[in-house]
């Protein structure tokens, strides 16, 4: 499943190359290793504020206009995206068309203008991109658990920034930043889909133009608790939305698999443990999830629902019931086999996306220390047995891991009684 080949250019920037036999797409992915993460108080937001002043225009494309009206005539989709430790611009196009969308991808990011005036004018966009997730609990709630996880540090501030920093941000910020962490030491370009060797050719010889960058790292999470800790934000709507979390692994650990397999036992799919307990039966939540986020050096495990807010604590005691199973109960060989069954599905689903297959070497280039391909993936998920859930969830399903965020009516609210295994 989706081989694939790394090249190294003269100034060492890697390009990684899957191609799909057949495939009528292609998929041009740059990615920077930088993001939220490698930010200070002053600067933060500086990440993803540059991210959308690539699209700003360069000199030979002069304004945003100019930029998305080709790529529009090309029929691409196109777009970018900002994270804690990565940052990534990429373009879909027919894959005749890859070409011409590698020479417009080149030029945004080699030749960007970092016009001033445009850069006052993004900054009521990005405000009101801001506005958006803060108005929006089931999109912030993210936030405020990670904040609650990592305090007030930049792994716990909000990607988008604040909007003091933005509104004060000044050219001279977006250059100083640029050429420190966008570089030749932090870049790698993905290339899949239908893909032919003049294109490749044609990436190599754009992107080679990558200056070597200094390349600061990030600074290295707080991850040292004692017990259970709590973040809740007072809005008034009628629903809670709460995030319950514990605090698992990194990218890497050996047992980050078993972490994977146990959200989706959780509340990966409607026929999950507590997509049933707090919906079907209990009538609680209309959306419920378990998900996972693996950083660098952290991570953690958390269900997601929004719930009645009177009703609020008897969802946590469902949930940490569901928690606490784990470690008692192994998990049956059906119940694990449809799990395994469930990502692979998934799985074969994503990698016949270009832009997926795309993004999924994106993220293994730039977080793991060796490319791991979507075969390699299953094949250590399906040695996974029961005792291994059961070992891992001793391990991370503990009072002092308990990190519990809410937004809702409520003050001052009192969670303490409850957060206990």
């Amino acid at each position: 499943m989706n081989k694939y080949k790394k090249v190294i250019l003269s100034n060492k920037t890697p390009i990684i190359t899957v191609s799909l036999p057949g495939a009528k797409t292609a998929t041009a992915l740059l990615i920077f290793k930088t993001g939220s993460r490698y930010e200070n108080r002053k600067n933060n937001g500086i990440s993803h504020f540059l991210e959308h002043l690539f699209f700003k225009g360069t000199i030979k494309r002069p304004n945003t206009l100019a930029l998305a009206s080709e790529l529009d005539s090309l029929g691409c989709e196109f777009n970018a995206f900002t994270s804690k430790e990565y940052t990534g611009y990429w373009i879909k196009a027919a894959e005749s068309k890859l070409g011409q969308a590698l020479e417009i991808l080149g030029d945004m990011i080699l030749n960007s203008k970092m016009a001033a005036e445009e850069i006052e004018r993004e900054k009521g966009v990005i405000i009101e991109e801001l506005n958006m997730y803060q108005e929006n609990p089931m999109m912030h709630i993210d936030d405020v658990l990670e904040t609650c996880l990592y305090g007030d540090t930049p792994s716990g501030w909000e990607t988008v920034g604040t909007k003091e920093n933005i509104q004060h941000f000044k050219r001279e910020d977006f250059i100083s930043y640029l050429e420190a962490q966008y570089g030749a030491n932090s870049a790698c370009l993905i290339l899949a889909g239908g893909l032919k060797d003049k294109d490749v050719k044609k990436a190599a010889g754009i992107f080679k133009a990558l200056k070597t960058n200094k390349w600061q790292k990030h600074v290295k999470s707080i991850t040292n608790q004692k017990t259970p800790a709590i973040k809740t934000l007072f809005k008034d709507i009628d629903q809670a939305n709460l995030s319950l979390a514990v605090r698992t692994f990194p990218l890497n650990h050996p047992e980050e698999f078993n972490v994977k397999l146990l959200s989706i036992i959780l509340g990966g799919a409607m026929s999950s443990r507590l997509f049933i307990n707090l919906r079907e039966r209990n009538g609680l939540a209309y959306y419920v999830k378990t998900d996972t986020e693996f950083y660098s050096d952290s991570g953690y495990l958390t269900t997601q629902a929004g719930v009645p807010t009177e009703k609020i604590s008897k969802a946590v005691e469902i949930i940490l019931a569901e928690y606490g199973r784990l470690r008692t109960e192994l998990v049956s060989k059906v119940e694990l086999t449809r799990a395994k069954d469930l990502l692979h599905g998934r799985l074969l689903l994503q990698m016949e996306a270009t832009d997926n297959v795309a993004n999924w070497y994106a993220r293994q280039a730039i977080l793991r220390d060796k490319i791991m391909t979507p075969a390699e993936f299953m094949k250590k998920i399906q040695a996974i047995t029961p005792l291994d859930l059961q070992k891992t969830a001793k391990k991370i399903f503990v009072d002092k891991g308990l990190n519990f965020a809410a937004i809702g009516r409520f003050k001052d609210a009192e969670f303490k009684k409850v957060l206990k295994f």
